[in-house]
């Protein structure tokens, strides 16, 4: 809880917000609150245009009509900026001033606010100590600009509001005497209902705190103070800040301004007010609030704390891929040496392991069978060779949970070290269990890819090695390159030694049918002579060196053939290698050890939660097509692939346990939070939020940070918190989720355990918003005033191929290409403009720029002095008469972003089609390109570096055009919501607006419509 004491303030002291929970320390939790704390006054730093910064100390007047300042030359009646002269207030640094100013990157962006005064809009551009600071300064300022025209005892009623009342209404439902008064203990418990995650601890300490002050002791509870002492705990100034702001200044919401609040922040679409009055209904404590449909602060937490509000997309809650793909294009979910559940060296064989590893979704487990006692084959540690389990009972087991969490292929991997006797009795223990769910088709030679998870959905795949085919044998030898063949070569040190052989029976091989076991002998032999169902398994250390010096043929290679990464036989305590590495290179089927929790895990089991969980997620498209080019290691731009920011505000945390084993500091923690991308090589990154001293309950961070993310499919976050310690940080919590799962807007993270498990209202609280990066070439970390011009711009360039033929097909995609790229980029700086004039930050939608343009376009009167025109389908403004200055920069900045608009609307597909054409034409040659090389004298590195680019060019041509069409589609989209704010905020023309505007957005979707249909 943010505490202030403005009986500590002094003229040119600074004033920090504490996080302490002494007594004489007054609470923010109502516009009263923060108005006495500006009455108080605090320092603020002042920024000029001229990059200069000076201290002051800013009040605000005990009439409430003024903001004063000082030292000053100014005099002191001229020191000051009256109230009703505010404008607008905005939060961070969305002025000239602060865009222009050389310090301006030393300020932190959740610590300033600005001040829009005057006919001119002119801007008193501030910095505050703290973000929380910021806060009450901007939601005093703001409550008080809306309330200037009102009686000013509408402030001081705090007592008053609906709120107190249902607290009082509830009080007097729990008094059954009737007294005014209760036990402490009933008290207690009663906020504990409340609010379950408060610590019962904490309730009697503020109700002592309470008593103390009144300087009294006593084991009951008036209803003043139970009223006092919940307000002042359940109050979280985080979400008291962002209900005044998305109230406009009130202190509830009501439908409207929570229909605006989930279209324009949460990103939720076709919202409707019957939906946000539910929302009020089912959230609101009140019954008054329920009855009158408003969302008061108690609510409005509630709301935010719910699923409904989670920082997970729920449509990743189920099935969303298209899984008619061949197995080789998803990443598939894999435990390795899944019979145990301690480490690989000493830990015995358990059947809890498979119940683990099946429950939460893994899609390929592992059996190794040794011949066990009374012809009965059995799954052990061979290393220790303790507590063996049979192999019947194992896939008995297997079968009845295989298909519980996913109804897609499950593969077994069989690591078989038995005699060809007890190989047999395996073969009809799983014809017994597994029954028809076995696939064992022979796969066609026909085909060129494996079957799809869609057609093999509950069917049990066996891993393993297979007899030659042609030869009718009812067993024979077949070399062994399993994982303990490793292990036992690197134990000898005899690594050039000959694979050694195994026995096989016929009827186990016959079992073997798409997932063939084969070593691998080289990207060039291998794509020649393996077969599709023919599967590599690559040790870390193997798979780490090929990944390095190859990153391009394993892509290729993955694209076709099935991978299997398992950890290194270095790891004897199960350690787990870091799965990202072999998925940037499009590996497969990357083996972990469950038992072993930690970062490496969070990751992966991260990573699955998308897809429904069901254990199989479809790898970008990049990673996939035939005639593609990507490497892991490319420092820039991906081609083919839409570059995103990824805009992360780590606002406050909820109830962080101290750590498990911690004991040097008692109860106190020091809480921070780590931020982590996790992605190809060029997107990893990591920062940190401040520490936060002694604050376990509920911690304000307040800080905001950009990540650029050049491949957003492969890009994960991760959210750690720490507890900062002298000795040594340790783990409170974590979360881990896809980028392409987040939801935009105000999040809460629930945060898991070491092992992963979720902690009961343990939770981040934090904003979200992912951004188009402008301009089409390498990342560019710029200031959100700088925009690409078009002379500095850098295109996604086309490679020389040293074929004259294919060179000159290329050569006319150049100019599409650019033009391509040039439309996006005007549309996108035009927006930015946009939103830079209104004083809005690049995250804000659309429909929020309209309605801060329609505060401006306004007369003295308050009537609009623009009308909507729909002219050629487009939302032009209309001057009403005559504009000021700033009203004509106003709509000149509109009518550009317009203008750039229309432009890409209606010029977007001839250029789309002169790439797409390009791409067909450059790929008529792609069959003959290696004979074509060949003529032509190339070979070697040279003619691999022919076809490299040819991959390169037809990635970047598809690319593109997809990037060009899903922009029109965005500016189309744009168009709608544009016309639909307008129209909202009383911008229509009376009368016959509401018809034409309909008929325009029918013409706009109608227009969108038929243009698809027509390329289709």
């Amino acid at each position: 809880m943010t505490e202030v004491d403005p009986s500590n303030q002094k003229c040119g002291s600074k004033k920090t917000v504490s996080f302490s929970s002494m007594p004489s320390e007054k609470k923010i939790s109502s516009a009263s609150d923060c108005i006495s704390f500006m009455q108080a006054g605090c320092e603020l730093k002042k920024v000029r245009p001229s990059a200069r910064i000076y201290n002051r100390f800013f009040t605000l007047d005990p009439d409430l009509q003024a903001l004063r300042w000082e030292p000053s030359k100014k005099d002191f009646e001229k020191a000051k900026l009256d109230i009703s002269a505010v404008k607008e207030i905005r939060l961070g640094k969305n002025t000239e001033t602060f865009r222009n100013n050389g310090l301006a990157d030393q300020i932190s962006e959740d610590c300033a606010f600005s001040i829009i005064h005057g006919a001119n809009y002119d801007s008193l551009d501030l910095v505050a100590n703290s973000a929380d600071v910021a806060n009450i300064w901007v939601s005093g300022l703001r409550y008080l600009v809306s309330r200037s025209k009102q009686p000013l005892d509408l402030i001081e009623g705090s007592q008053n509001t609906p709120r107190f009342a249902w607290l009082r209404s509830v009080f007097e439902e729990a008094d059954i005497d009737g007294n005014g008064i209760m036990l402490e203990d009933t008290a207690v418990e009663l906020i504990k209902r409340l609010n379950p995650a408060l610590k019962e601890s904490k309730i009697r300490l503020k109700f002592k705190e309470i008593q103390r002050s009144k300087e009294k002791l006593t084991t009951r509870v008036t209803k003043e103070e139970f009223c006092e002492a919940y307000t002042e705990l359940c109050t979280r100034p985080d979400v008291y800040f962002l209900l005044v702001q998305i109230s406009k200044n009130k202190e509830c919401l009501d439908a409207n301004d929570l229909m605006l609040f989930l279209e324009a922040e949460q990103g939720v679409l076709h919202i409707t007010e019957e939906m946000c009055l539910d929302i009020i209904r089912r959230y609101e404590f009140s019954e008054e609030g329920q009855l009158k449909g408003f969302l008061a602060i108690d609510g409005f937490t509630q709301y935010l704390l719910s699923p409904e509000c989670d920082i997970f997309d729920p449509e990743h809650r189920k099935v969303v891929q298209d899984m008619t793909q061949p197995l080789s294009h998803y990443y598939i979910n894999a435990s390795h040496n899944t019979y145990l559940v301690e480490d690989q060296v000493r830990g015995p064989a358990d059947i809890n392991g498979y119940v683990r590893a099946l429950k939460m979704g893994c899609r390929s487990i592992e059996l190794d069978v040794c011949d066990g006692p009374d012809n009965e084959p059995i799954i052990c540690n061979r290393n220790s060779m303790i507590s063996p389990i049979t192999f019947r009972c194992a896939i008995e087991v297997i079968n009845k949970l295989a298909f519980v969490s996913s109804e897609y292929p499950l593969i077994l991997c069989l690591g078989n070290h038995c005699s060809v006797r007890q190989q047999n009795v395996m073969v009809q223990q799983m014809k017994k269990v597994f029954g028809n769910k076995l696939h064992i088709e022979t796969p066609l030679s026909s085909d060129v890819y494996l079957p799809s998870p869609e057609k093999l959905k509950r069917k049990i795949i066996i891993k393993g090695k297979k007899l030659p085919y042609g030869q009718d044998l009812l067993e024979g030898e077949v070399t062994d390159e399993d994982e303990e063949a490793e292990i036992s070569r690197r134990m000898s040190e005899e690594s050039l030694e000959e694979p050694k052989t195994t026995w096989l029976c016929k009827g186990l091989s016959d079992m073997v049918s798409i997932c063939k076991s084969v070593k691998f002998i080289g990207f060039e032999r291998s794509m020649k002579s393996q077969n599709y169902w023919e599967i590599c398994s690559f040790s870390e250390s193997v798979a780490n060196k090929i990944s390095n010096e190859y990153p391009e043929d394993f892509v290729n290679y993955n694209k076709k053939f099935l991978s299997r990464i398992y950890p290194s036989a270095m790891r004897i305590d199960s350690s787990n290698l870091n799965p990202q590495d072999f998925w940037n290179c499009g590996c497969q089927i990357v083996a972990m050890n469950y038992q072993t929790p930690g970062p490496m895990m969070d990751l992966y089991t991260g990573w699955f939660l998308q897809n429904g969980r069901c254990g199989y997620v479809l790898r970008p498209s990049v990673m996939r097509e035939e005639v593609s080019y990507f490497s892991a290691n490319t420092k820039g731009i991906v081609p083919g692939a839409s570059p995103q920011v990824l805009h992360v505000k780590i606002i406050s945390g909820q109830n962080f346990p101290k750590p498990k084993g911690a004991c040097a500091k008692g109860d106190v923690i020091d809480p921070y939070v780590c931020i982590e991308i996790h992605g190809i090589p060029a997107d990893c990154a990591e920062q940190r939020t401040k520490t936060v001293q002694q604050n376990s309950d509920n911690p304000i961070f307040d800080e905001s940070f950009e990540f650029q993310i050049n491949l957003p499919e492969l890009a994960m976050i991760r959210f750690v918190v720490l507890d900062d310690d002298y000795i040594g940080d340790e783990f409170i919590g974590q979360y881990t989720c896809p980028l392409e799962c987040l939801q935009p807007g105000y999040r809460h993270v629930p945060l898991r355990s070491f092992v992963g498990d979720i902690m009961e209202h343990v939770t981040l609280f934090v904003h979200v918003a992912i951004t188009n990066r402008s301009g089409g070439g390498k990342a560019q970390k710029r200031s959100l005033g700088v925009r690409i011009g078009k002379k500095t711009r850098d295109y996604t360039m086309l490679r020389n191929i040293g074929l004259k033929t294919i060179d000159e097909i290329f050569k006319a995609a150049v100019q599409p290409l650019e033009e391509a790229m040039d439309m996006r980029d005007n549309v996108q700086n035009a927006i930015v403009s946009v939103k830079e004039f209104c004083g809005l930050p690049p995250i804000t939608s659309l429909k929020q720029c309209i309605l801060t343009l329609s505060s401006r376009l306004v007369n003295s009167d308050n009537v609009p002095s623009v009308a909507l025109n729909m002219k050629d389908n487009f939302p032009y403004l209309e001057p009403l008469g005559t504009l000021t200055d700033v009203q004509k920069k106003v709509l000149a900045t509109y009518d550009l972003m317009i203008q750039e608009s229309k432009v890409l609307i209606e010029t977007a597909d001839a250029i789309h089609d002169k790439i797409v054409q390009c791409q067909k034409t450059g790929m008529e040659f792609h069959e003959e390109l290696h004979d074509l090389g060949t003529k032509e004298g190339l070979k070697g590195r040279k003619l691999s570096k022919a076809i490299e680019s040819f991959a390169w060019n037809i990635t970047v041509l598809k690319g593109q055009g997809d990037l060009l069409k899903n922009a029109k589609n965005e500016a189309l989209e744009n168009m709608k919501q544009i016309q639909l704010a307008c129209s909202s905020c009383g911008l229509s023309r009376p009368g016959s607006a509401d018809v034409k505007s309909k008929r325009s957005l029918e013409a706009i979707e109608e227009k969108e419509a038929g243009e698809e249909n027509g390329r289709l």
